[in-house]
């Protein structure tokens, strides 16, 4: 069955131009003009993946992404913009999209990092044979099941934020760098930057840490990166 991509854009040729080309690379294609609709759209289509401009009317793509991202939606986002500043990408990362294209850019382009995203966001048949459980103080991973708790608490871990974790406490006290998350996690083909694990890293933190901002766990080890605290 053909991956299905949501393309949201209130730009006619745009809209046009990148459903043809997907089209061709044998993708099936949903499409919504203003955020309201993509919202809608990803209910009723169920896409693999959405190419969401950050402009749209009625919601922002920003908004669109960080309520997609609020209930737990980890599907892959490729954000558009006409913006070419550094704060605005980095908002885009905050927010939980997975990488960003800036206007004008070439459909070449665009359909090598769809490529890229969607054989990231699929299961290996490796990942759906591996069974072992991590524990680590009060935290547990049991990586069969994709399950998180602390103590008797079950945490609900977007994708990213388990692999992230997973890596972590299968090596205890070990530093990772955000260039090693990021390879691992996102993959050798991601054209995004650092600061993605940053973001993920602060989320995860909200999620199993009692003092996010004094983190047991997951810690900060300055001028390298993250371990899992000893």
């Amino acid at each position: 069955m053909a991956d299905k991509i949501l393309l949201v854009d209130d730009e006619e040729m745009i809209v046009e131009s990148i459903e043809y080309a997907l089209l061709q690379e044998g993708y099936e294609v949903a499409k919504a003009r203003d955020g309201q609709e993509a919202l809608q759209q990803v209910q009723l289509s169920k896409p693999n993946l959405i190419v969401l401009d950050l402009m749209l009317p009625k919601l922002s793509g920003l908004e669109v992404c960080r309520l997609l991202r609020r209930e737990q939606n980890d599907i892959p986002i490729i954000m558009l913009t006409a913006k070419g500043e550094e704060i605005d990408r980095v908002i885009g990362l905050e927010v939980g999209a997975d990488d960003y294209l800036i206007k004008p850019f070439s459909l070449r382009e665009l359909v090598a990092r769809i490529k890229a995203l969607l054989r990231r966001s699929k299961p290996t048949e490796a990942d759906t044979k591996q069974v072992k459980v991590y524990q680590h103080g009060d935290l547990l991973l049991n990586l069969s099941e994709h399950r998180v708790s602390v103590g008797e608490r079950e945490v609900e871990l977007s994708p990213k934020e388990f692999k992230i974790l997973a890596m972590l406490i299968a090596a205890p006290g070990r530093v990772f760098s955000r260039e090693e998350l990021l390879e691992q996690v996102w993959g050798l083909d991601f054209y995004g930057d650092t600061k993605t694990v940053d973001v993920h890293i602060r989320w995860l933190r909200e999620k199993i840490e009692e003092d996010p901002s004094n983190p047991k766990y997951v810690q900060t080890v300055r001028g390298f990166g993250y371990r899992l605290g000893i």
